[in-house]
Order: C-alpha cells, then structure tokens, then sequence
C-alpha cells in the first residue's frame, strides 16, 4: 500500500536541494538516498534520492535529474509516497502505522462504544486519533498511552481511559487539526512524559 512520507518544501540553495516536511517517523529508511518514491502528482515523479541532509534541524533533500534552484522550486509542494507491505509491522509494540488504526472500533474500559478511528492527525506535539460517533458528530482523543492504554488490532478495537470532559459532545482539544496536518506516516503513543513512544509509515 502506498503511504505519504513527506511533502516537498521550498528550494535551499543552488544546487538542486529541498527542504521537506517529513511525514513518517522512519525517515533515515523511507527517505535514505537511492529511495525510489512515487509522487502527487505523479506527472513529476517518481523521484530518486540521490542524497539527505540535516541543516539547522530541517532535512535537506536532492533527488537525481534535479541539478539547479529552478528545477527543485518547480518540486514544491508535492508529496513524496512510499510503497509499503500492508503487513509489514514497526519495531516497536506501541508504534503502529495509520491503515493500522483506521476502522478500529474505540470502546471504553467498561466496554461503552465510542465510535470508529476514522483517521489520523498528526501534530507537531502529539498525534489524535479522529472518532467519527454513532450519532456523526466527530471527536478528537490524544493518542498517548494515559488515555490509550490498549490497542489489540486483532479484535479490532481501541480501548480508551478518557479524563472528565473528554467525550463530551462539545469537548474541544486544545491546537485543533491544520492543514499542514500529516495524512499517511504513523502515529505513536507518547510516555507520561509527553514524549514520543514511537510511530511510522
């Protein structure tokens, strides 16, 4: 299956170079120089890595056939997508990727329904899985291992410990989805810390 790895920013330099925005928590495989990725829109691609970089925290891409600013600038804003086996697991138990957790049915810890994973935004701080209701109306749930403690991909469910005031029809969750919003890495339960647990695509 095919998942977004990262979206193309302006042009850095002279030499061909991008910026980019990456979608997936495995960029140093889904990114690394000789990746072949396809794109949208696929009239410019596919792009060939030809090298990787960090500069001043953001990481810098050139891909083969892309030799000056003008050619790399004509990139911009296009998604880079990789190929991915749909069975294919992160390392780690609490990371999963998105098509992981998308349909799954979301219950309480006393077995109360919720509603169905409908996607997953991924925020600059944490990533929210979106439950659309039974009765349509959409909620947002920090997907952090306080109020996610289990995900079992075999029963197909996600059991949520929700605070007070969460599920609430009229509960809003502070820093609301953007467009800059990631649509296909991975998404990861962060620790009591706050930090990040994992993720990936």
């Amino acid at each position: 299956m095919q998942l977004v790895v990262a979206r193309i920013g302006r042009a850095h330099g002279i030499k061909g170079e991008v910026t980019v925005e990456v979608r997936t928590d495995e960029p140093e495989v889904r990114l690394a120089p000789g990746a072949v990725l396809a794109t949208d829109p696929a009239s410019v691609g596919p792009l060939t890595i030809a090298a990787g970089r960090v500069h001043s925290g953001r990481l810098l891409l050139r891909f083969e056939g892309v030799r000056d600013r003008t050619a790399a600038e004509a990139l911009r804003n296009t998604l880079l997508i990789a190929e991915v086996d749909p069975d294919e697991t992160p390392e780690d138990p609490d990371e999963y990727y998105d098509h992981q957790l998308v349909d799954l049915d979301v219950v309480t810890r006393d077995g109360a329904a919720v509603g169905r994973i409908e996607e997953i935004a991924h925020l600059p701080y944490q990533d929210l899985l979106v439950v659309r209701r039974e009765d349509g109306g959409e909620v947002l749930i920090p997907f952090v291992a306080e109020i996610v403690p289990e995900i079992d991909l075999e029963a197909q469910r996600a059991v949520v410990d929700p605070p007070p005031g969460l599920l609430d029809d009229r509960a809003v969750i502070a820093g609301s989805r953007t467009e800059e919003d990631g649509d296909g890495g991975g998404a990861g339960r962060s620790g009591a810390d706050g930090g990040p647990k994992g993720g990936g695509a």
